[in-house]
């Protein structure tokens, strides 16, 4: 008898809380007991989720259906874990209708519900839905998500996806009346079309460096004039890269999905580009407030990040890029909170040689002192500097090439340019497991083995240009992309030299 009086007041579902890119297990209890009609929520629930009672109240009535007269405790577990937003109102709902016997509770067993309640009982999107997704099904369980979250749901062809438009059609299909349906899967449409490397006139030497970093996934600094093309040539860099791999498309796809920037689901395998503008602050930048977003370097995880004026950009905020730049991840820690979000970005960097921008230029339009040109520079700092691979000049247009067609003599086009970095991509994984710039310490001294006049080269050249030993293995991976891409096993003197070239701003181009 007290079991039977047991299974009509108690009742549990379950439900994925958002903690990061992370969707941990949440389990939802709801106990019906003496006292006064109401419902209270526990379970360390944020503001909007105590309000859910009383959209879950209305959502059951214009359901049809009558909420218990007696108390209702709803507890979300685990205690010690925030909960936040409306997607827990769906299983909070259910619960109460179980444990008010207007349910059968087997019919919860092994499914997972996240949505939020309207209060005629129709379904809402929340945010966050593709990781739920994804631990719903390691955890081999169902999961209801609202309609409206049906196309991110089917990123990765996920099969224990279920949709649904409002709480009434939940029932039915708990009643075996009306199943529900799988989303409709995104097309996985081809966007692949960009902008032509050829339409940035000259520059040869600017456009080897972007083969190199493309190739090796290496950090890029262009300095130049105004009107140069280096914006140009950093838009053009997302065309020469590969697709996301599936496993890299769903990691990208959580980070957009937990934020609340507009996502492109129908490119969501093309690598993400971020551009943000040089007034960002640091937690645009790197992400933050409570609970924590990602910033922009989350949203161009495994693509580009692309900063142009760099010294504009606050110092404080530049600083921020060290660490995640050596780490590929940013912590994030509130009083609450201390979220991992990924953040393996490449960065690509552009600036003017000085405040009025035309240093060096030969029509002498540069009117700035040294001081102001070594207090403009200065606004990078060494260790930021030290940490961009491939530093390149991008000189002025001669006239000539502006109305010129034709390319440069031996240029690729967009097509061989695109093969030779997915060939040197393969390359590389083929041998390491990642790319030359994502090389650990053991795999870089394995792999980026010199010979003794080449390393006594290095040496020299080390203490001549006073380079940190980040630098040192900088070169070394840089001269590895450099060798993959000539097809060749060793690294050879022509390649270090390149590699160094790249490394340090000419000479003739300082105060």
């Amino acid at each position: 008898m007290l079991v039977k009086a047991l299974s009509m007041t108690f009742a549990v579902t379950y439900s994925r809380a958002q903690i990061g890119i992370q969707a941990p297990l949440v389990t939802v209890e709801a106990d019906i007991s003496q006292g006064l009609p109401q419902i209270q929520i526990v379970g360390l629930p944020a503001t909007t989720v105590k309000e859910a009672k009383d959209r879950v109240k209305a959502a059951i009535v214009n359901a049809g259906f009558k909420t218990p007269s007696r108390r209702v405790t709803v507890n979300l577990a685990p205690a010690d874990l925030p909960k936040q937003g409306g997607r827990y109102d769906l299983a909070i709902a259910l619960a109460i209708l179980a444990a008010n016997g207007d349910l059968p509770a087997t019919a919860l067993i092994g499914t997972e519900w996240l949505g939020e309640l309207a209060l005629d009982g129709a379904l809402r999107p929340v945010n966050g839905v593709l990781p739920a997704v994804i631990q719903s099904a390691a955890a081999q369980r169902l999961l209801i998500v609202p309609s409206l979250n049906g196309a991110e749901s089917s990123l990765g062809g996920q099969t224990n996806v279920r949709v649904a438009s409002s709480l009434l059609e939940v029932i039915r299909h708990l009643a075996g009346k009306q199943p529900l349906e799988s989303p409709t899967a995104n097309p996985q449409q081809d966007h692949s079309t960009h902008a032509s490397l050829q339409d940035v006139k000259g520059q040869v030497l600017a456009k080897r460096a972007l083969l190199i970093a493309a190739a090796g996934a290496h950090n890029l600094l262009f300095i130049g004039p105004p009107g140069t093309g280096k914006t140009m040539l950093a838009s053009r860099l997302r065309g020469l890269l590969p697709q996301l791999t599936l496993d890299e498309a769903l990691e990208v796809a959580s980070v957009h999905s937990v934020s609340n920037h507009a996502f492109d689901l129908d490119r969501w395998r093309q690598r993400p580009f971020r551009s943000p503008h040089h007034t960002a602050s640091p937690i645009a930048l790197v992400g933050g407030s409570s609970p924590p977003r990602p910033g922009e370097i989350s949203l161009a995880h495994h693509g580009v990040l692309f900063l142009d004026e760099l010294p504009e950009y606050s110092r404080r905020v530049l600083e921020v890029l060290r660490e995640p730049m050596e780490s590929g991840n940013i912590m994030i820690s509130r009083a609450q909170y201390q979220v991992c979000y990924p953040a393996q970005f490449q960065l690509i960097a552009a600036m003017n040689p000085c405040p009025c921008g035309y240093f060096g230029d030969d029509r002498g339009r540069c009117n700035c002192s040294s001081e102001r040109i070594t207090a403009y520079r200065g606004k990078v700092s060494g260790p930021l500097m030290d940490r961009i691979d491939l530093h390149v000049v991008v000189p002025s247009i001669p006239p000539d090439l502006l109305g010129s067609d034709a390319p440069a003599t031996g240029e690729l086009d967009d097509a061989q340019a695109r093969s030779l970095v997915l060939r040197t991509r393969a390359t590389m994984l083929a041998r390491s497991g990642c790319l030359n710039a994502h090389l650990n310490g053991a795999q870089t001294r394995r792999d980026c083995q010199l010979g003794k006049i080449d390393r006594q080269f290095l040496e020299t050249a080390m203490n001549t240009l006073g380079l940190s030993a980040r630098g040192y293995f900088k070169i070394l991976k840089v001269a590895r992309t450099i060798a993959d891409m000539a097809g060749k096993d060793h690294i050879e003197g022509q390649h270090l030299a390149e590699a160094l070239a790249f490394r340090r701003l000419d000479r003739s181009d300082q105060p």
